[in-house]
């Protein structure tokens, strides 16, 4: 489990910026991001970065550092060709997905906390490869961290940096003020290593830092088809401290990966362990509607989703 997206690699790319699933939880994730107040300022740390999509975009958000930290070598990799969100790269990824962006200023951040409805005028997009492309300053530059190697380039003034490292055993590289993780959890392997990831972030995160982390929807299985939206379960094997769920990523050809059904409950005892603060849930929140995915289509996915966001408090 542990390097299956070193060969799965670009097929990744093709699932994240493409697949419905991904432009529902890059939408639930800068909607709670702009109810946050935005990430202008802050040492933001992006775990599972994948190809780095979400950590380009906390750098293009106006974070001071993004560090994007993934344990595949391959991910790493692409994330480094993949360079910079050039200067209408975001605005080109959100009009794929028919996103736009609040016209006011941010919420407050109490209203990213808690269960209920995700904060109006959230910010948008899903993805899609047209906008994220190569431009400007190739990464330069490495440097050991504790057996990591980091390679940055800088986006207006911003950091951003890219780390292989397993996310259970994070070398101190903080203090951050948030950390964003989307599909993380799920590739715990044992609850030894689910709080062990837990407490790592913790450790490098201020008090007072935020967690959101998406994480998968349990007990959907055999009940619900997410074909239409970009995945497939395929079987499900009841062993150690979580089921292993089969699964592919709808590509051409499809990527097979697997990951643990973790219940949301694993998590949230998970970070109360690690000694986060807060512990609160929000739902999957989905784009506009448009030509291609209309509110029909969505309105069967948040009927069942395939995640929900998690906040975390330092």
């Amino acid at each position: 489990m542990r390097f299956q997206y070193d060969s799965i690699g670009d097929r990744f790319v093709e699932s994240k910026t493409t697949a419905a699933f991904s432009a529902a939880d890059t939408h639930t994730l800068l909607g709670a991001l702009d109810a946050l107040g935005g990430v202008r300022g802050l040492d933001t740390l992006d775990l599972a970065c994948g190809y780095g999509y979400n950590t380009r975009l906390l750098a293009r958000g106006g974070a001071r550092r993004a560090v994007g930290v993934d344990i595949s070598e391959e991910m790493i990799r692409l994330a480094r060709a993949h360079g910079v969100i050039g200067g209408n790269g975001v605005g080109a990824l959100e009009a794929a997905v028919g996103a736009v962006r609040p016209a006011g200023g941010a919420a407050s951040g109490a209203a990213a906390e808690g269960t209920g409805t995700a904060p109006a005028g959230a910010a948008p997009t899903g993805g899609t490869s047209t906008g994220d492309v190569p431009t400007g300053s190739a990464p330069t530059g490495a440097a050991s961290i504790e057996g990591g190697s980091i390679e940055g380039v800088s986006i207006e003034g911003a950091s951003i940096e890219y780390l292989v490292a397993d996310a259970a055993k994070l070398p101190q590289m903080g203090p951050f003020d948030l950390a964003t993780a989307v599909y993380l959890f799920n590739h715990a392997t044992d609850r030894s290593s689910l709080h062990a990831m837990f407490r790592s972030i913790r450790a490098n995160l201020r008090d007072g830092g935020r967690l959101l982390a998406i994480v998968p929807n349990a007990g959907a299985f055999p009940h619900v088809d997410w074909s239409p939206y970009g995945v497939r379960i395929v079987d499900r094997v009841q062993e150690g401290d979580a089921p292993l769920l089969k699964a592919q990523f709808l590509t051409q050809p499809p990527a097979d990966f697997e990951f643990r059904e973790w219940a949301h409950a694993d998590f949230a005892e998970a970070a109360v362990e690690a000694g986060f603060s807060t512990v609160g849930w929000q739902p999957s929140r989905t784009p506009p509607a448009d030509g291609v995915r209309d509110e029909a289509y969505w309105t069967a996915y948040r009927a069942w989703p395939i995640s929900s966001l998690m906040t975390c408090t330092a």
